[in-house]
């Protein structure tokens, strides 16, 4: 999903119209993440991006979506741009010893 929103909308209130572009994020995350997943995949990675426009966007975690929405809206800014593209991941294993040394500690 790449995807200029704005904050701006005729009929509805500027908080309503953040809770439904958190609510549109979350649908589309829940439905990639629900897609049968690709062979040699073990889950669905996201690289996100955030930025008041496409060309100063900066990449951040899809743990912070939600609060930069929040910070945008409280900031005043009247669109913003987000990008969430799925990509493969796979889990690398640690070795026995590591996970031993990191329990230790």
């Amino acid at each position: 999903m790449k995807k200029t929103f704005s904050f701006v909308h005729p009929k509805k209130k500027r908080p309503r119209v953040v809770e439904a572009i958190k609510y549109e994020l979350k649908k589309y995350i829940k439905r990639e993440r629900n897609k049968k997943l690709p062979e040699k995949v073990d889950f669905l990675d996201f690289d996100c991006r955030y930025g008041a426009n496409e060309a100063s966007s900066d990449t951040i975690h899809i743990s912070e979506i939600n609060k930069v929405i929040s910070e945008a809206d409280v900031e005043g800014l009247d669109t913003f741009f987000l990008e969430v593209l799925a990509k493969p991941g796979v889990r690398v294993m640690q070795a026995k010893e590591e996970v031993v040394e990191d329990f230790l500690e």
